[in-house]
């Protein structure tokens, strides 16, 4: 948990009022539960959160600037429903919340359209990251369940001048600026400020605790707005951003146990290797918005959105205990009991990932019935084609955790990638309706229709075909709250979520290349927020229901697999926040206690079990003291606590522990000079914690990252 000096993350309902404040001004955080940004991000228009049936979030930039947070992996600092889920330094971000892992491909957006997360996506042109958390059909077409994250881009503000400098233990350094100006001549529809423009850009080089993990990113920018008429609002933005920086590879089980985190060398990445490289992102991503009033109170809104991303992805990968002919007698998904594994080679160059969207919606109100309306009507149209080439995974040499072997590289022989083709079209409706002075009922409805294609990147003797299907599916959502007065509100919602699956086109599948009937998940959720006197507190019970897939049979020979559905992950828990503000003090507070587990699956030993990598309980308390007597000064501590993970899927005989750790920081603003410093400093694990922080099981292997060592951190801020 990063030191917080404004944790209002932790609350259900953390304002969003610095989203369009110089990045360098440290406005005072004030959590009452109106996060407009997180209410439209949700297809309810511009409601506060506070007085909306669902839990979502907003942290700002300069929240995330006072914690130390560089990447999305950080948003896991902020709030106890997130969690780590792969966070391997030099790779992109994967999150889950309620104990489910968010899909890269679905569960993201960028100014609410669909964006791929493959990548390394920057921060330093965002005013805010947004979070709904539940089941996220509300929002999304296909997604997992859990939630949905919003990268919301600054926007041009008047005379802005931010420059910005960081300092971080190893050598780190991050230059940014962030600039702003509005134009107008005084007449006709450029009146003065009508034309808006905004600039931001980045340099940095990573130097992470971690040897052999040192890279650079770079960012630029551009922003511009033109309000036509007092009716009429067009925005457009761009961005470039690149980082080159070697991952980290995880350790692993070795053999049947644990391995003692504090005998291992965790300032040592096993993927130091002399043939191994850097993984490359580039990503250029576009959109334009155009906003329109219409008689009558309704609202016109238009965006389209196109990305473009570029990976060359490398490693040295450590995974399992092969032989030369690819035979593995044992410890195929881990590492052997005296530290030995198998060095693989990944190399996938010129991976191409390429999204485009359109969204028309229109928004207001009517009266019906004796009922007021607020309604909102909308289209999403999206495309995504991922293009990657024939790649390598190819074994290269034996490996140990003690580093004293250095493999060669492998053969390099090739083998045949999969290439997608998806669109969607999602039409969608939502109304909130006020039945009486103190009940609201919310109904929405998201009807989805998607293709989906695949096709080898290169003629293969794998038994892979291309594949074809499509589905269509409709997810409901419905709710209803009671405010008892002005501060606190109580609601039940129920909803649906909606993923697809298909059967490998191999021929151990009775139903090769078929795909699966739609796979809904859904929802119910019961909270009561409270927002006065400078308390703000929310309860909420949850339980999703997630079907899942399986492979069902020996799976060992020629029509002896069924890919089909098979029980569900049923995720219940409860959700606890809290701020409290009195005098020189804040305290904010955070904590999910979950209970995950497998249910109706016809594999044996499944039943009952725990994800793997989810802990049953979380914690997150952050407090703040601006020093009364030095003005603008405020100390801060931090404390995040999670219970133990399992490692294995299906077998919880083997854990990792759970863990605590301490951060502590400043914030200081004042003049000087006529310009306004922000200064920040900060020491992330305090007390040089160690141990395990996740235990992801990916790729068919079991993986381990340990807590980041202890860390110091400097940052200044002009505003000038």
């Amino acid at each position: 948990m990063g030191a917080m000096g404004a944790l209002a993350g932790f609350s259900p309902a953390a304002s969003a009022q610095a989203g369009t404040a110089p990045p360098g001004a440290d406005t005072t955080i004030t959590i009452t539960g109106r996060s407009e940004g997180a209410a439209s991000l949700a297809g309810l228009g511009a409601l506060p959160l506070g007085r909306t049936p669902l839990q979502a979030g907003s942290f700002s930039l300069q929240q995330l600037q006072d914690s130390g947070a560089a990447t999305l992996a950080d948003l896991t600092r902020l709030d106890a429903s997130i969690g780590d889920a792969y966070n391997a330094e030099g790779y992109w971000a994967i999150l889950s919340m309620r104990g489910y892992t968010l899909d890269n491909r679905f569960n993201y957006r960028r100014d609410g359209l669909p964006i791929n997360a493959e990548t390394s996506l920057a921060l330093d042109n965002k005013a805010r990251v947004e979070v709904l958390k539940g089941t996220s059909g509300i929002q999304a077409g296909t997604s997992a369940p859990g939630g949905l994250v919003n990268l919301v881009v600054k926007r041009p503000v008047n005379h802005l001048r931010t420059g910005r400098l960081e300092l971080r233990q190893g050598g780190g350094v991050l230059t940014a600026v962030d600039l702003s100006q509005r134009f107008g001549n005084g007449s006709g529809a450029a009146a003065p400020g009508s034309v808006g423009l905004r600039l931001n850009a980045a340099v940095e080089r990573l130097r992470p605790q971690v040897r052999d993990t040192d890279g650079s990113r770079s960012l630029l920018a551009l922003a511009a707005d033109w309000q036509l008429s007092a009716d009429s609002l067009l925005q457009v933005e761009w961005e470039r951003s690149r980082r080159s920086q070697p991952s980290l590879a995880g350790y692993s089980l070795l053999g049947n146990r644990v391995p003692d985190v504090q005998a291992i060398d965790l300032q040592r990445n096993l993927n130091a290797q002399p043939w191994a490289r850097p993984v490359e992102f580039r990503g250029d991503t576009a959109s334009v918005r155009w906003q329109q009033q219409l008689a009558g109170g309704w609202q016109l809104n238009a965006q389209a959105m196109s990305q473009r991303l570029k990976t060359d992805d490398y490693t040295a990968f450590p995974y399992g205990v092969y032989d030369a002919d690819y035979a593995c007698p044992q410890w195929c998904d881990r590492f052997a009991p005296d530290g030995s594994f198998t060095y693989w080679e990944y190399i996938s160059e010129n991976e191409r990932r390429n999204s485009q969207a359109v969204a028309l919606s229109v928004t207001g109100e009517v009266h019906a019935a004796g009922i007021q309306h607020r309604l909102q009507i909308g289209v999403l149209q999206t495309r995504y084609s991922g293009r990657p080439q024939d790649q390598v995974f190819d074994i290269a040499g034996p490996g140990n955790i003690d580093g004293s072997l250095q493999a060669p590289p492998s053969a390099g022989f090739t083998g045949a990638n999969t290439r997608r083709e998806e669109r969607s079209t999602e039409l969608h409706l939502s109304d909130v309706m006020q039945l009486a002075p103190a009940w609201q009922l919310w109904a929405g409805a998201r009807h989805t229709r998607l293709q989906r294609d695949s096709e080898r990147s290169s003629p293969a003797s794998d038994g892979l075909r291309a594949t074809a299907y499509s589905q269509s599916a409709t997810t409901p959502w419905l709710a209803l709250a009671h405010s008892f007065n002005a501060s606190t509100l109580l609601y039940a919602s129920w909803g649906q979520g909606l993923e697809s699956d298909v059967a490998p086109n191999r021929a151990r599948y009775t139903n090769a290349g078929q795909a699966l009937p739609a796979l809904k998940s859904r929802q119910f959720e019961l909270g009561l927020k409270h927002s006065a006197d400078g308390v703000n507190a929310a309860a909420t019970l949850f339980d999703i229901d997630r079907p899942q897939a399986a492979d069902i049979g020996d799976c060992d020979a020629v029509a002896s697999c069924t890919r089909r559905a098979d029980g569900s992950a049923r995720h219940r828990g409860l959700e606890l926040q809290a701020s409290l503000e009195q005098a020189a003090w804040t305290l904010q507070a955070s904590a999910l206690l979950l209970d995950a587990q497998r249910l109706g699956s016809a594999l044996p030993g499944v039943n009952g079990t725990r994800p793997v990598n989810v802990p049953e309980r979380s914690l997150r308390l952050g407090l703040e003291w601006r020093v009364p007597a030095v003005q603008g000064l405020a100390l801060q501590a931090s404390v995040a606590a999670e219970g133990d993970r399992l490692v294995l899927p299906y077998d919880p005989s083997i854990r990792i522990g759970g863990w605590a750790r301490v951060d502590v920081g400043m914030r200081w603003r004042h003049s000087l000079a006529g310009s306004t410093l922000t200064w920040r400093a900060g020491i992330d694990n305090l007390a040089d914690r160690r141990a395990w922080k996740e235990s992801p099981y990916q790729f068919g292997h079991s993986y381990l990252y340990a807590l980041p060592a202890r860390q110091w951190r400097a940052s200044v801020s002009a505003d000038f």
